[in-house]
């Protein structure tokens, strides 16, 4: 795909602080009690399954003994279950417990609510371009292939 004229630093700027606001507000209103860190470590199980302890590490850009920390407190928590794995037993598996799912399940409900109650607020019209720019903001996220 090609690309027209540079991109303005001012637009940049713009883009990044909405998104990091509307991420803070929905962050907020889907609270869990658990630091970013953690919440970030289950959605991750949560979109993954279960995954090995150095995988988790990699995803999370984490060194190992930091997600081995985390995942003991979060087991300690009833959020997810570890054991090791059957085909390789040097390695350790995770996984979301059906409590560690609700949490998330409930958080996402907060979230959701919010933004649906914040696009409530905006015009058709708004919405109609929201609804036009998602695939742009879904390739930012996902990273052009």
């Amino acid at each position: 795909m090609k690309t027209v004229g540079p991109v303005k630093l001012a637009e940049v700027t713009r883009l990044r602080t909405a998104l990091l606001r509307l991420g803070r507000q929905l962050r907020k209103r889907g609270a869990t009690g658990l630091t970013p860190s953690q919440a970030s470590a289950l959605s991750v199980l949560e979109r993954h399954g279960t995954v090995r302890l150095g995988e988790l590490a990699r995803m999370e850009q984490v060194g190992k003994s930091t997600v081995t920390r985390m995942v003991a407190t979060l087991e300690r928590e009833g959020l997810l279950a570890s054991r090791v794995n059957d085909e390789d037993r040097r390695s350790t598996i995770v996984e979301l417990t059906p409590r560690g799912r609700l949490l998330l399940d409930e958080s996402h409900q907060r979230s959701d609510e919010h933004l649906k109650d914040q696009l409530a607020q905006l015009t058709e019209d708004e919405r109609d371009l929201l609804r036009a720019a998602l695939p742009v903001l879904e390739r930012l996220v996902v990273g052009r292939r």
